[in-house]
């Protein structure tokens, strides 16, 4: 049974011509943020990518098949589509199997760009271990897929909802690099610095690739995590966030609400107390992710024509 990619027009040309590629996920556009909001972030999204200097490749299953790239036309249906499912590890070969529709969280984006031979993902927040983590078990599993698929994934580090001690624990265990990228600090998703010291720093994307190319030649399996923090005038200070991720945790429990449902119930809710503040946060980091995954693929790209190149 052939695996069912269908690669976008823009896709097949800049594979043929060799162009660095940023992979992108489609849970922002599905259950990130609200139409046409969604739709309008990821086009913005894709032409900052176009912008410095590499090709978008946003990825998702629609009826069965993995497109690596997606069309405008695709992006506003995928943009106003209702119960779309959305896809980890776990289910994103069930989900083609059956021929439906799902967009991928960061685990199966990091998937997929694996099998569509792009290294480099930029998105907002990585998941990890869940406040009450200890008691519930609920890790997210991209912090497994961050161990064991190459891929560099750019990010404003973990989502502020998360027990972010915790989950840069599990990084280490897992064996993960985490890299800050211009500061020490681990950056915490709207805010800057989470408290915390990155375990590495880099301050230029030729080191990030450079880091990203010699795992591989050494064997070493998994991916980066490229930890890149939001734009100074765009962040939202912890002080000012803790009291609101504190309250939407509360109603999270008070609901029941659980596994998957809990990150975008969050994420709504933490909106609606910010008055939408946190929303043009997410924008911002989500660019500026772009900005960085850009310029680590155009160097991957360059050191890898440069050894194809190489007599030696």
């Amino acid at each position: 049974m052939a695996l069912p990619l269908k690669f976008s027009p823009e896709m097949i040309e800049a594979r043929a011509a060799r162009f660095p590629i940023v992979a992108l996920e489609s849970t922002i556009i599905t259950h990130g943020m609200p139409y046409p909001q969604n739709v309008e972030t990821a086009m913005l999204v894709e032409r900052t990518v176009r912008d410095n200097g590499a090709v978008p490749a946003t990825i998702a299953v629609i009826d069965g098949a993995l497109h690596i790239g997606l069309s405008e036309g695709e992006l506003q249906a995928l943009g106003r589509a209702q119960d779309v499912a959305k896809l980890s590890r776990a289910d994103i070969a069930a989900c083609i199997a059956t021929r439906g529709t799902g967009a991928t969280t960061v685990a199966a984006t990091m998937i997929a760009a694996r099998l569509a031979g792009i290294e480099v993902f930029a998105t907002g927040g990585i998941g990890g271990v869940h406040r009450g983590g200890e008691l519930s078990f609920d890790i997210s599993a991209d912090l497994r897929e961050l161990a064991q698929t190459p891929v560099n994934v750019v990010a404003a580090g973990a989502k502020a909802i998360l027990d972010i001690p915790k989950t840069l624990e599990v990084l280490e265990t897992l064996g993960v690099p985490v890299i800050a990228f211009g500061q020490d600090a681990f950056p915490a998703f709207w805010s800057r610095d989470s408290g915390l010291a990155a375990p590495l720093r880099m301050d230029s994307p030729a080191d990030i690739a450079a880091s990203h190319v010699i795992r591989g030649r050494m064997g070493i399996p998994g991916g980066q995590l490229i930890a890149n923090p939001i734009p100074e005038a765009e962040e939202i200070p912890p002080a000012d966030l803790a009291p609101v991720i504190a309250r939407a945790l509360s109603e999270a429990t008070e609901q029941g609400i659980a596994a998957k449902a809990v990150t975008p119930f969050l994420l709504a809710r933490i909106f609606e107390l910010t008055h939408g503040r946190s929303l043009r946060a997410n924008i911002a980091l989500v660019l500026n992710n772009a900005r960085l995954a850009a310029a680590i693929a155009r160097e991957i790209s360059e050191m890898r024509i440069g050894a194809s190149q190489s007599p030696l």
